[in-house]
């Protein structure tokens, strides 16, 4: 063991008791460490299986973990789980729960949409309302904090309240828990029961945790509080691979590791054995423009490799013909398309290299879970617009958009209509009750549905947004809920571009099922083999590694977003295009592009601090590829 290992990594495994940080860079074979530790401590005595816990964050990592420690050593016993897994097995232990007790994500989705049925509220899409209300009920737990001092992003902290203390209620009438609850209930177990707080201090004298990065405040107030007694608390992590801020992951608990514990020893791992030097130098001029981190000042083992590359393209459209263009020269070459990965900012991003790559019948994986804007409601909405227009009898889609934008026309006046033995359209011009002004707003609706008809669906689209004002609806809508009106219009945009290749309302409509099946199919087990090339987010990307890595739209406002405003969220934002540089292997392309949405753009900050003078290539003309 000790000759297969370089310095530092030797000096990680042979440490013996007391905390110690383990600052492991990209590729520095952490994994490695980590359970040749754990074979340490068993071979020199110094702890029995059952006294080791060893903690990461997916169920994959931790399988994986038990399995490579089982084949490689012969050895069991070794609590090897995720901290939901651990956390819940104390939990058993004292109150006895089992895991019928735990809400399966979709159940807790219906009971939340269930909540919502009844309150009645106007919500354009209840999926993605439950979605959002979940994403910052985590993250409130995670923080271990108060509802009432808590301000939750994207929903108006009233509605977050009400909703709060309704599902809450639902889980104490049913006798359930959630996932989130396995993290605070511990927590709370732990903190206020000396009984339960000694018996797991005492059989856990060893503690490993991977990706100690991740970690939000409730895992790291649980750690602390099982550490106490032994002491013995072995972290491995990068600072500069904390990615995870929207789930209340932030690099400050292991950056102040050491203020928690003074006598922490602590070791680099800077030997980077994925990434060529090309890559890690690139890499490392990026990521030393944050402040606040570790300097590991990373190296690779000697090999210098392809040049880096760099292309700007017109629009994302002829960036992603480009690369796809390049992805099919590197297939005849060879190349297993497993070996290549798309890695975008955003999920929104992957559907115009999604389309490229269908288009040349080259197989690929989308690999996260984020939403399907092909069933989005703003998608919804845009194609009733084409619908009702090529037909005003498709009732349906003119009850999908009357006040979209606003046109007044209330709930009483529908349902009035709704009894005419007519079309609805129609109906509306002979309900008794119908204003003046009201009548006005129909008529001005029918004769744009007139115009959209003359249109391709692209014009049509563009109409609809511009002229009609759906996307100062969307403006609108995003006030009122307090999230990102830009965020809603990038999804009105990328549907609006998918339609540029449509003859017709039924043609984009086929698309759209097209693009939504495949979104769908993105494969459930992420520890599979790939079959594919791989499109995935800079979010999703985190653990993997590749052969040939394309970065595209690396302009301002995609990378780094726009919502990186405060020093705090452009850091992360620099640790993302970190993670997704150092994906790469042996190639590492870069694009950018002049325009986005009929708009021009700015070249990522990013481009100018690896070196690359973007700017004066923004101001040439682009080359044919």
């Amino acid at each position: 063991m000790q000759k297969q290992l370089n310095h530092n990594q030797r000096a990680a495994v042979c440490h013996e008791n007391g905390p110690m940080l383990v600052l492991a860079g990209p590729g520095s074979g952490k994994t490695t460490v980590l359970l040749c530790r754990i074979r340490r401590l068993l071979e020199q005595g110094l702890a029995r299986p059952n006294e080791i816990l060893a903690l990461t964050f997916s169920r994959a990592a931790a399988d994986e973990m038990r399995e490579r420690f089982r084949a490689a050593h012969g050895a069991d016993g070794v609590s090897f789980g995720t901290f939901h897994s651990i956390f819940f097995r104390i939990l058993r232990s004292r109150y006895g729960w089992g895991m019928e007790r735990v809400l399966a994500e979709e159940e807790r989705r219906s009971a939340v949409r269930g909540i919502l049925e009844e309150m009645e509220w106007d919500i354009p899409d209840l999926d993605e309302y439950t979605a959002q209300f979940l994403t910052q009920l985590s993250l409130m737990k995670n923080e271990l904090a108060e509802l009432s001092a808590f301000r939750p992003n994207g929903i108006p902290p009233a509605e977050f309240k009400k909703l709060c203390r309704a599902y809450e209620g639902y889980k104490e009438r049913q006798e359930k828990t959630d996932f989130d609850d396995m993290l605070t209930e511990c927590y709370w177990l732990l903190e206020k029961d000396a009984e339960a707080r000694k018996y797991w201090q005492r059989r856990f004298r060893y503690i490993l945790v991977d990706e100690f990065q991740d970690v939000n405040r409730a895992q790291f107030e649980c750690l602390r509080i099982l550490a106490e007694e032994h002491g013995n608390l072995f972290v491995v992590g990068d600072d500069d691979q904390s990615i995870y801020g929207f789930r209340g992951a932030r690099p400050d608990f292991l950056l102040k590791f050491q203020d928690v514990f003074p006598n922490a020893a602590r070791v680099t791992l800077n030997i980077n054995y994925r990434s060529t030097d090309r890559i890690i130098l690139l890499a490392e001029r990026v990521i030393s423009q944050n402040g606040a981190r570790f300097t590991k000042e990373m190296t690779g083992i000697g090999e210098e490799g392809q040049k880096v590359t760099f292309f700007l393209a017109a629009t994302p459209a002829m960036e992603a013909e480009r690369i796809g263009e390049k992805i099919a020269s590197l297939l005849d070459e060879g190349v297993p398309m497993r070996e290549i990965a798309v890695i975008t900012r955003t999920n929104l991003q992957c559907g115009a290299f999604a389309r490229e790559l269908y288009r040349r019948s080259i197989p690929y994986e989308l690999r996260d879970s984020g939403g399907n804007i092909y069933e989005h409601w703003i998608t919804k909405d845009l194609l009733a617009y084409l619908l009702l227009a090529e037909n005003e009898e498709a009732d349906s889609a003119l009850r999908r958009i009357l006040n979209k934008p606003k046109r007044y026309i209330s709930k009483e006046l529908l349902a009035e209509a709704e009894k005419m033995p007519y079309t609805l359209l129609r109906s509306f011009f002979v309900c008794p009750s119908l204003k003046k002004w009201q009548e006005q707003q129909l008529e001005n609706l029918q004769e744009d549905l007139a115009n959209i008809r003359k249109k391709m669906p692209y014009d049509g689209l563009k109409y609809v947004r511009k002229v009609i004002g759906y996307d100062e609806y969307l403006e609108e809508y995003a006030a009122y809920r307090k999230t990102s009106a830009q965020a809603l219009w990038e999804i009105a945009e990328e549907i609006t571009e998918m339609a540029k290749d449509a003859a017709d309302a039924a043609a984009f409509r086929e698309g759209l099922e097209e693009m939504s099946r495949q979104m769908k199919e993105r494969p459930k087990d992420s520890g599979r083999e790939r079959n594919g090339v791989v499109l995935t987010t800079m979010h999703g990307a985190k653990g993997l590694e590749f052969q040939e890595v394309f970065l595209p739209t690396l302009v301002e406002g995609v990378v780094p977003h726009e919502k990186g405003v405060s020093a705090g969220e452009l850091e992360e934002e620099r640790r993302l295009f970190y993670v997704a540089m150092t994906r790469a292997k042996e190639h590492l392309c870069l694009s950018a592009v002049r325009s986005r949405y009929d708009k021009e753009t700015e070249p990522s900050r990013f481009l100018g601090e690896m070196g690359l003078d973007a700017a004066s290539i923004f101001q040439k003309k682009i080359k044919k590829s």
